[in-house]
């Protein structure tokens, strides 16, 4: 039997008698240890390197970073905003097809969009060899065509794979906007998207521009294929080109400002988000039928997303396939994939049963303290992979001096490496990182369990532990369920991590395929490229249906 905890002490903190609580607690700490190992090394000597970085190239990180930032909101929020509303309100011939498709760019890592259309824009291209044949044009000095790989080539592309999020966020708020609101609105002659949804929607848009804005300065990949200096880049190549370790965490940490500065703004975005629908009967907008050219226009308003975000990179990718450019299945390719698939099986298990184990002991009895801590633990996905590939590296390596260090003092013997060698440290980095996403499946789940079946147990004689296993565990399967499969494919088309961790030898799909493209070869990997794709669509579809369910009576309106 567990022992429980004893009653509630001052200002109503529990006292950590209980070995669950205490477990979750020191869980929620080895999480955050590789994020607060980071600031360790970024007070270590630089060797004066920093002072060098910040008179010369730091600015130019900072600045290739704010303005890829900016091009790639205003591409996602043009692709977001506007397809949200249209298959929300209106009704048009594909409507109900285009409400999940345009979820599917999301499945497209970045890095694979940027090296596809590469391919498919450049001279020997089969958009400029079209031109050519067409206007008569013999070389590329008589005619301009713009380059895509540049600061804005860079933006559309990861703009187009990066708008789902504000896409989601848009639609589950025009989704459930009041009708009785948009009355009024026509009654007062104002304008009904600018003037009422919009307004109304914002702070859903702007908590997904926030992730959108994460995701840009995490992103490797696509700015190393374009050769654009940001923040996450010059981290790799301070730590990697320059082996100075310190020197990439300092640089660590003014990333991490400007995250902490989209985690406040996503923050205040959620605070603010207040309205009050003050009619008898709840209702939300109806969806109005479109016709004619303006169901041309919902068509193309949705499609020109879904082309260039899905449709186009496969369709590139399963062109060299089916011409025989691609490599088969076999050898290299074949470990690559079982690599990916033993790798993200064991980070999906071991972030499910954390996080599983963690949010039923915070919110069953462990108290405010426990409940903050746990909280903290799962922010690890606002961090770029770069910084937590570090602060891995630091945290290891410190155990690893302490273990050596104890080793000689028992046996005579400093004996080290256990932690900073082998598939390990891979499997904490992307264990840390995606910590957020298991966590907020089972805290959704946990949301729509009574909050009194713990007590209820307890008149049956269950004790806490058995409670939690026997009553509340089956009743979150399904949400538990969904966080393992999002966070297997989260580490499928995991790079940055990969890439700076693993061991010699070692390669994922997601790096696989990075090999090839960096030595212009992405025909040959394409059918591996294609695998990490087909690993995302499931899950696009199934958020899709999540979302078509947050409307109140689930039912589209005619």
């Amino acid at each position: 039997m567990v022992a429980e905890p004893v009653a509630p002490g001052p200002a109503g903190v529990r006292t950590f008698i209980n070995p669950l609580f205490l477990a979750s607690g020191l869980l929620a700490i080895v999480l955050l240890f590789p994020i607060a190992a980071v600031f360790v090394a970024a007070s270590g000597d630089s060797e004066g390197l920093w002072s060098h970085l910040a008179s010369t190239v730091l600015p130019y990180y900072v600045g290739n970073t704010l303005v890829l930032m900016a091009g790639v909101s205003v591409v996602s929020l043009c692709f977001g905003v506007s397809s949200a509303w249209v298959v929300t309100r209106y009704e048009f011939p594909g409507s109900r097809f285009f409400e999940w498709m345009l979820l599917l760019p999301a499945a497209v890592p970045g890095y694979l969009i940027a090296y596809t259309y590469t391919d498919f824009l450049e001279y020997a291209g089969p958009v400029q060899m079209a031109l050519r044949a067409l206007f008569g044009w013999t070389s590329a000095r008589d005619y301009w065509f713009p380059e895509i790989r540049s600061m804005h080539g860079a933006a559309l592309v990861m703009g187009a794979v990066l708008y789902p999020y504000i896409y989601m966020m848009a639609r589950a708020a025009f989704l459930t906007t009041p009708a009785s609101m948009l009355d009024a609105g026509r009654l007062a002659n104002r304008n009904l998207f600018w003037g009422i949804a919009l307004p109304l929607a914002r702070p859903a848009i702007v908590a997904g521009l926030a992730l959108v804005l994460m995701e840009t300065i995490s992103d490797f990949g696509t700015v190393e294929f374009f050769a654009i200096q940001t923040l996450t880049l010059g981290i790799f190549n301070v730590w990697l080109g320059m082996n100075n370790l310190a020197a990439a965490s300092q640089i660590a940490c003014v990333a991490f400002i400007l995250i902490l500065a989209l985690l406040t703004l996503e923050t205040m975005a959620r605070t603010r988000r207040r309205f009050a629908d003050t009619s008898r009967r709840a209702n939300t907008m109806t969806a109005l039928p479109a016709r004619k050219w303006n169901a041309v226009v919902c068509i193309l308003v949705c499609g020109t997303p879904i082309t260039i975000g899905f449709l186009i990179p496969v369709g590139v990718l399963l062109s060299f396939v089916l011409k025989g450019y691609s490599i088969d299945l076999t050898g290299a390719a074949a470990e690559a994939v079982v690599n990916s698939l033993s790798l993200s099986a064991m980070v999906a298990a071991l972030v499910v049963a954390s996080a599983t184990f963690m949010g039923l002991i915070a919110v069953y009895g462990g108290g405010t303290l426990l409940r903050k801590l746990t909280a903290l633990a799962s922010i690890g996905y606002a961090f770029p992979g770069t910084i937590l590939a570090v602060g891995v590296v630091t945290a290891a390596g410190l155990l690893d001096r302490g273990m050596a260090s104890l080793t000689g003092y028992l046996f005579g013997h400093a004996q080290g490496g256990w932690l900073t060698s082998g598939i390990g440290l891979v499997v904490v980095a992307c264990v840390v990182r995606f910590q957020a996403v298991g966590y907020g499946a089972v805290a959704s789940g946990l949301q729509r369990v009574p909050s009194n079946l713990i007590e209820a147990g307890r008149t049956l004689g269950r004790t806490l532990t058995g409670g939690l296993v026997e009553i509340v565990a089956p009743l979150i399967r399904t949400s538990v369920a969904a966080g393992g499969v999002l966070v297997f494919v989260d580490v499928m088309k995991e790079l940055p991590m990969t890439l700076l961790l693993r061991p010699f030898n070692y390669e994922t799909l997601a790096t696989f395929v990075y090999q090839y493209a960096k030595d212009e070869l992405l025909e040959e990997a394409a059918l591996p490229a294609l695998l990490i794709i087909a690993a995302g669509i499931l899950p696009v579809i199934v958020l899709s249906r999540a979302i078509s369910a947050s409307r109140p009576g689930h039912r589209r309106p005619a």
